[in-house]
């Protein structure tokens, strides 16, 4: 993770910083780093990402697939940068799909650039 909040200074001499320490390829860690990303989802935007935690776990086998499906898709509604971390050349086809899916790629790279965030919380309902 970045030192010192760079998301409120680093667009001033970067593109992207991170906000969150290391992924882990489990669904807890990949939920709580969406969660603490999501306060600083205002100072993402055209020429300035927040990078998020490192690469995407899909396809790393310890999550299911509708698991790694929420993953691709929330890092796409972030803007994080979708940096695939799996093993491409043995990747199975359910990974494939997921990784490829065009319309969460399009949600990625609009160019509006807003990122997505939480419009409401109660109790443990998003």
């Amino acid at each position: 993770m970045g030192q010192d909040n760079p998301t409120t200074w680093a667009s001033s001499i970067g593109n992207s910083w991170r906000t969150t320490g290391d992924i882990k390829d489990t669904w807890e860690s990949m939920t709580s780093r969406a969660d603490l990303n999501d306060v600083w989802a205002s100072y993402a935007g055209p020429g300035g990402w927040n990078g998020y935690p490192d690469m995407l776990e899909v396809g790393n086998e310890g999550m299911s697939t509708e698991e790694y499906r929420s993953h691709f898709s929330i890092w796409a509604l972030a803007k994080a940068p979708l940096l695939i971390g799996c093993d491409i050349m043995s990747m199975d086809d359910d990974t494939f799909e997921i990784l490829s899916n065009k319309e969460v790629i399009e949600v990625n790279q609009d160019k509006l650039g807003v990122q997505g965030k939480k419009v409401k919380k109660t109790g443990d309902l998003e």
